[in-house]
């Protein structure tokens, strides 16, 4: 059995180019999370070229261009920021230097693509709002639950066929496995992490946004706990939270970083999709004790009961969007104002969580 942490989930897909090689030019900077192997892998099946990266530590630099050795390592992030042909720059940092990152990648004139989460402080939000206002550049965030699994791309296009008719409800399950010999020092603190709510949670709650069409939430309650993980005391192996959105959709979720030992990959994520007319429910990662492939959807409504296989069948359209709405300045991928109001949500939730400990 796989026994992963998710630390360097890194999907690939199948190559779907929507522009020639050369037409648009990435760079990776900051690899302090795995991430930024999907967030390129999307991309390059997009059709960008991967011109640069770059790492304070050579190590990870090193080991990146083993893996895509078309890559050149620059010699510093301002060798990368000042390269014309640069549209992108994709980076993973710590995630408290996230926004910084994407400030000086707006300001050189790029695009930015951060893994989630975006921001660990409002103060952060704040800023990258303004700094988008003023540079016109776009700050978007890798929230790969939803737009890196075909599962949850496939749910989408059901929502959007009315297969369930109103979403009402979106309940996510987000379930991590913890390995704490496999984290980085900054993992385990408050102010670098920035709490289970602003990491892993904020994917739950983009999910909600999309699925139930939110333009506007709030969150109503929300709770964060170190049940397990007392070696480690600023870390939040559980929370949870409800939310209420504009068009009446509710929103549960939990996060959690207690996934079993037994478990065959690093989280059972879930989510079940509650309409007027039916209900959707994700395996994404692993059918327990049935099924080892990934990427399963059950539909349920008046036509009948229906379990869709659909790993390697429906690819992920966002990296191909993202590119050309950065050549077209377009929003078709994601708006900027979804991007931000889940950044948003998750770190009110997490300020707002009762410490059930």
């Amino acid at each position: 059995m796989q026994k992963n942490d998710g630390m360097n989930y890194a999907p690939k897909g199948k190559p779907n180019p929507v522009v020639k090689p050369g037409e648009f030019i990435i760079a990776a900077v900051a690899l302090d999370h795995g991430h930024i192997y999907g967030m390129v892998n999307g991309l390059l099946e997009a059709g960008a070229t991967l011109k640069w990266v770059y790492d304070r530590d050579p190590v990870k630099a090193e080991a990146f261009a083993r893996t895509y050795p078309q890559v050149t390592i620059a010699a510093s992030e301002e060798e990368i920021l000042a390269d014309p042909q640069v549209h992108l720059v994709a980076g993973a940092a710590v995630a408290s230097k996230r926004c910084e990152l994407g400030l000086r990648v707006m300001d050189a004139g790029k695009d930015y693509f951060t893994d989630k989460a975006p921001f660990t402080t409002l103060e952060q939000l704040e800023a990258a709002r303004s700094k988008v206002r003023e540079t016109g550049r776009k700050y978007m965030v890798y929230y790969s639950e939803r737009l890196h699994v075909e599962a949850a791309v496939y749910a989408g296009q059901l929502v959007e066929q009315g297969a369930v008719g109103r979403v009402i409800q979106v309940t996510g399950f987000g379930p991590h496995r913890l390995n704490a010999p496999s984290r980085p020092e900054w993992f385990f603190q408050r102010e670098h992490y920035g709490g289970i709510l602003c990491d892993i949670g904020s994917h739950q709650i983009e999910q909600f946004l999309f699925y139930a069409g939110c333009k506007k939430a709030e969150v109503l309650h929300s709770k964060i706990a170190n049940y397990n993980c007392p070696d480690y005391p600023e870390l939040e192996d559980f929370g949870d939270a409800t939310l209420l959105g504009d068009n009446g959709a509710t929103n549960y979720f939990r996060v959690d970083w207690l996934t079993p030992d037994g478990l065959g990959t690093w989280g059972d994520g879930r989510t079940v999709i509650l309409g007027t007319e039916g209900y959707i429910e994700l395996r994404k990662y692993i059918d327990i004790a049935r099924d080892q492939s990934s990427n399963h959807v059950y539909l349920v409504n008046k036509e009948g009961e229906y379990h869709f296989e659909v790993n390697g069948k429906v690819g992920c359209p966002f990296f191909g969007e993202l590119i050309l709405d950065c050549l077209h300045r377009t929003e078709k991928a994601m708006t900027q104002e979804h991007a931000f109001l889940a950044a948003e949500l998750c770190l009110k939730a997490q300020q707002m969580a009762m410490n059930i400990n």
